[in-house]
């Protein structure tokens, strides 16, 4: 299925009810992203996903379309694609790790998301990884988002706010307080 770095071969997951991703690029260099969306929309494809591509300017941007999307639409989850080559400039490293700390965050609230953006040192390196044929770092991402939608899917609907919550042996009447009750 997928070439790379492991030799974990997971499949895809199934789903019983419909898939929507939006796959959210910064098609800064132009044929790896055609080989980068080529590659996610394969992976989709294969799952029976729905998906929407969505374009941005550079790889700064993903997670706010991605936190755009997620609050203003009805996805289900976000393949971020991208590649970062490092040049003569501290820009890289802010660039690489931006992007990567706001899609984190988002994952941490419960946004589904496959990271896809290739942070190398030269063209060579990026072309390898968005070659479906050989290390396809975008497939992998999308095979990352759908297993955290149907990880989302398999826990449920949240239970309630997060906080403290009170002791279910506790009973509060007209704003006081009963101790424990006993059944």
């Amino acid at each position: 299925m997928m070439a790379g770095h492991s030799d974990n071969d997971m499949g895809l997951p199934a789903f019983d009810k419909p898939v929507k991703i939006a796959i959210v690029i910064a098609p800064y260099y132009t044929a790896i992203a055609k080989a980068q969306l080529d590659a996610a929309r394969a992976v989709l494809d294969q799952a029976g996903a729905t998906h929407e591509t969505i374009e941005v300017p550079g790889s700064l941007e993903i997670p706010t379309a991605i936190g755009i999307a997620h609050r203003l639409s009805n996805f289900d989850g976000f393949v971020a694609l991208g590649c970062v080559i490092r040049g003569a400039t501290s820009h890289y490293d802010v660039v690489v790790n931006e992007s990567s700390r706001a899609l984190t965050l988002l994952g941490m609230q419960g946004v589904c998301i496959g990271n896809g953006i290739i942070t190398v040192e030269n063209r060579e390196q990026a072309e390898e990884r968005a070659d479906a044929a050989r290390l396809n770092t975008a497939g992998g991402a999308a095979a990352a988002a759908l297993y955290l939608i149907a990880l989302t899917r398999r826990f449920g609907q949240p239970k309630g706010g997060v906080g403290f919550k009170p002791r279910p042996d506790v009973i509060e009447v007209a704003g006081d307080t009963k101790g424990p009750t006993t059944a």
